[in-house]
This record gives structure tokens, C-alpha cells and sequence, in this order.
């Protein structure tokens, strides 16, 4: 992590912000002293559901989801695990069975005590196909559970190292059994129920939400009584948010304009998180052709991008693992050659003259230069005969098109794994049966299906760093870096940085 370097950015020009936010003089950010938090956030909540559809492996949104609700197994800002509402979990020597201890001294919002069977049942709904839980075949591997005290015991069906993991991970959430059937689905939108920091006092879709602090919380109690969370996709918006004094702190705004607020009296953290930025691809025309593959990525220069472009604030990466994933290997690269793209389009008859032409998709504002870094990449494959046109999307369009496969021929995404795990970023990005992947493969079915269930770690891990090495000689996806995040925040606040990248208000305290 690395805070603003005044005498290194200040050569740099700032730009005009936009006008403010519509609406936002209804939650001004808040002063020293205040009991409010007011948080420009970057991207809407779809729903308050964290374990169900499309929504809930989203990354992004995991910071409403984190504030909210409690996971069965938490994480340190440094990715290091942690008691969550379990206090301890573990396999038996043989991996036949697991153990979980649930926490004594925890609520729900409606006052009511967090109990085993919650757990329990969250675990079954979660491993029910019929829930809608995108992670339904992880939490299927365990069954026959049994209750004793506050100890849970468990079958496993079929052995998942990253079991545990998951508990920490995307749709590893407790809910309340018995809040949720009584209320329905319909009605536990507008008004949640969780166990976590924060209650939903009140929810606008797509504007806002504004939580209050929970008395009953077993954790620290947080600092600001009432939070405030601004949906502001724009991230024009979200400087004027900050600038004019609407919400106390903002994310994801150009890094641009982070070092010129940063220089203007208000606090600004850029530190690189667990997600990463990549291209898919889809196995469709004309990307079923390889030559055409290898040269969109080794036509693309990353290095330029990261420096130029991000103004260094970044990594460039050349597999879907970021530095420190636990299958990162340095020695599997695909370098940045013109001629050698060149070549690669020749031999299927493409060149400048005669390109090969696609449509590429790509958010606008959902990331720092997301839409500028598509347009420069556009800019180095017309060099070498590859003419792409370019479409413009929200990011739960992606997840739409996604999960019907239906992507363009090439997509931006940007994938998080706070885990860690090569099973959830290779594994679930390129394995054709999982609901993520968008070039589908028998080639790399077979080099992933072994390794769901290696007891082995090491080769676990080496397995996947072989699968790496195949994807990068075949092309068939195109990781551009590992991001760093970039977040102001006015004078006054002390903010705890997260490397999986959650703006979690209840670590937000007053400096």
C-alpha cells in the first residue's frame, strides 16, 4: 500500500469535476465530530440477497454484503483469515468429515440469538440447486450435518480444499432461518435482515442506503452511529461527491483526479488489491481461430497501459493470478511483440489491409480508465490488423450476458479473488462447466477437473500453474493487470485499506 506522494504528482494537471450529484444536499458528508458517514459508492446494489443469483458473486458489492451480514469465516485486511460466526472449523484426519463451532454471543437485527441451525440451514439452502446460489456445487459437497451444543459436525460428500475458504469467500453469508421464510424473498428485500455491524434503515434502489449501527453487534462496536451509502456509478460524480463536501470519502475515480484531490487537503490510500483486469474470450468466431488469439495479446502493451495510462497504479500480469495468489508463477509470460502478432494474423490471411474485425465490450466508469484502456488497446491491435469496435455496458449486463454465454467475442471484466485461490480464479474463469468461464475448452476440462478435488496441495497448486502455462501457449484469455485501488477521503477520517479492495464502514474511525 502507498499513500499520495505530493512532490511526485504534482507535475500533474487536474480536470474540471462535474456538477454535483442530483440529490445529494439530502446527505451531506459529514464533519469532525459526526456521527454520520456518507460513502460515494461506485456501483448500485441489485439485491439484499447475498448468497443468490448473478449479484452475489459479484465483488464489487460485497462492501454492502460485509457491512451487513456476518460471513461463516472472516478475513484480515491482509486476506488472513479469521473468526467470523464461527469461532472454529476443520476436517477430520481423513477429510470424511467436518467440525464448525458457532459463536455464543451474536444477533440477528430483530434481536433474536444466532443459533447452529442457522447455520445449518444456511449451508443446506446454499447447496440446494433449486436456491439460485451461483456456488451451489462447492456447499453440495457436505451433508448429514448434526448439531451439539454450538458444534456442528458434517459429511463430506465429495473432498473441496477450498471449502473453508468459500466460508470467507463470495455467498459464504449466515442468514436467519427463521426471518427469512417468515418474511419471503420479495419482502426481504426492502428490509434484510442480518447479523453483522450495520441494520438497513432504509433502502432507495439504485440511490442510496443508509444503515444504522447495530447495539447487539458481538464485534466492535463502529464508530459512526449512521452510514450512508451513495449508489454514484459516474465517477465524475463521485469527485464532485467529495469535493463538494456530499460524502466524506469515494472510490475508483480516475487516478488523475485522486492525486489532484489528494494534493488539495484531502487524504488519499492507492494500494493494490485482489482483483485484476482481463479480457475475455468467447468460443465463437472469430476467436476459434488461435492466430488470432496470441495476436490481441501480444499485440497489447501492458507496461504502456499500466505506466501511461494508470499512471503506474497497477501491475501488469500475464495469467490470472495476481503476485500474491497462491499459484502466482513469474515465469509464465506472454511478451508484448508487434511482429510477432504480425505474424500470427498472416498465417490466417489477416493483416493491416485485410484485419480481423469484432466487437470488444467494456464498462465505462466501472473502473479507473476502463473505457480509455479498452480504446488505447483497440489503438495497438489496429497496428497489427485487428479492428475491433467497441461496446459499452454496465457491469450487471456483463453478468447477464455472462451466464447465457453471450459475451461478445471479447469482454472486459475485472475478476476479484480475495481468497487467493487458483480454483477461483483459473479454475472458475476457464473451466467450462462452471457459469463464469466464457471460452469453453475439453482441453483445459481436463487439465482443471483433476485438481476440484487433489487432497495434495503442493501438486494442487502446481497443477494449476500447468494449466496457466497451456491457457497463456493457447491464448485463451487475456489477464492485462493486478489494479491498485485509489480512495480520498476528507481530512479528519482514518481508513483502513483492504486488500480485496471492501470499503468496510464499520473499520472507518475519526483520526
Amino acid at each position: 500500500m502507498h499513500t499520495f506522494d505530493r512532490r511526485r504528482f504534482l507535475k500533474i494537471s487536474g480536470i474540471a469535476a462535474a456538477a454535483p450529484l442530483a440529490g445529494s444536499v439530502l446527505f451531506s458528508g459529514c464533519s469532525k465530530g459526526s456521527d454520520v458517514l456518507s460513502i460515494a459508492y461506485n456501483v448500485p446494489l441489485p439485491s439484499w440477497d447475498p448468497t443468490t443469483g448473478p449479484s452475489s458473486v459479484n465483488p464489487t458489492i460485497q462492501t454492502y454484503y460485509k457491512a451487513v451480514f456476518d460471513s461463516f469465516i472472516d478475513q484480515n485486511p491482509d486476506l488472513s483469515f479469521k473468526a467470523g460466526l464461527l469461532t472454529e472449523w476443520g476436517w477430520n484426519e481423513d477429510r470424511t468429515k467436518i467440525k464448525m463451532t458457532v459463536r455464543e454471543n451474536a444477533f440477528w437485527h430483530d434481536g433474536s440469538p444466532v443459533t447452529p441451525e442457522d447455520v445449518v440451514w444456511s449451508l443446506e439452502r446454499a447447496a440446494n440447486p433449486e436456491s439460485g446460489n451461483p456456488i451451489q456445487f462447492v456447499w453440495s459437497k457436505i451433508n448429514n450435518f448434526s448439531i451439539s451444543g454450538q458444534e456442528i459436525t458434517a459429511d463430506v460428500k465429495e473432498f473441496e480444499p477450498t471449502l473453508f475458504k468459500w466460508m470467507a469467500f463470495l455467498t459464504g453469508y449466515v442468514m436467519p432461518k427463521k426471518a427469512y421464510l417468515d418474511r419471503g424473498a420479495e419482502a426481504w428485500e426492502e428490509q434484510p435482515i442480518g447479523s453483522g455491524p450495520y441494520m438497513v434503515e432504509k433502502f432507495e434502489r439504485n440511490a442510496y442506503v443508509r444503515l444504522k449501527a447495530f447495539p447487539q453487534y458481538w464485534g466492535d462496536k463502529p464508530e459512526f452511529e449512521t452510514v450512508v451509502i451513495k449508489m454514484v456509478p459516474d465517477a465524475s460524480a463521485r469527485v464532485a461527491e467529495i469535493e463538494s463536501g456530499g460524502s466524506d470519502l469515494t472510490l475508483q475515480i480516475p487516478y488523475e483526479e485522486f492525486n489532484r484531490l489528494s494534493s488539495k487537503g484531502f487524504s488519499g490510500q492507492s494500494y493494490p488489491v485482489s482483483d485484476i483486469g482481463m479480457i475475455f474470450i468467447s468460443n465463437r468466431e472469430p476467436m476459434l481461430d488461435k492466430n488470432v488469439r496470441l495476436a490481441m495479446h501480444h499485440a497489447i502493451d501492458k507496461k504502456a497501459i499500466v505506466n501511461d495510462l494508470l499512471l503506474g497504479f497497477g501491475t501488469p500480469i500475464d495469467t490470472l493470478q495476481a503476485p500474491e495468489y497462491d499459484a502466482f508463477e513469474s515465469t509464465t509470460t506472454v511478451g508484448y511483440d508487434l511482429e510477432l502478432a504480425k505474424k500470427y494474423l498472416a498465417k490466417s490471411g489477416f493483416s493491416v489491409s485485410n484485419p480481423v474485425k469484432f466487437t470488444i465490450q467494456t464498462t465505462r466508469g466501472y473502473k479507473p480508465k476502463d473505457y480509455e484502456m479498452i480504446e488505447a488497446i483497440v489503438g495497438m491491435w489496429k497496428q497489427v490488423g485487428i479492428e475491433a469496435s467497441i461496446e459499452i455496458y454496465e457491469i450487471a449486463k456483463h453478468f447477464e450476458l455472462r451466464m447465457q454465454h453471450k459475451l461478445a467475442p471479447a469482454a472486459f471484466y475485472n475478476w476479484g479473488n480475495s481468497i487467493g485461490d487458483p480454483s477461483t480464479s483459473t479454475g472458475f474463469a476457464m473451466f467450462s462447466y462452471s457459469p463464469h468461464s466464457a471460452f469453453k475448452s475439453p482441453e483445459v476440462d481436463k487439465l482443471i477437473g483433476p485438481l476440484w478435488g487433489e487432497p495434495n496441495e503442493e501438486k494442487r497448486i502446481e497443477g494449476y500453474k500447468n494449466v496457466d502455462r497451456y491457457i497463456a501457449d493457447e491464448g485463451l484469455v487475456i489477464p492485462l493487470l493486478q489494479y491498485s485501488q485509489p480512495v480520498v477521503y476528507r481530512s479528519g477520517l482514518s481508513f483502513t485499506a483492504h486488500t480485496a479492495g471492501f470499503i468496510l464502514p464499520q473499520n472507518i474511525k475519526s483520526a
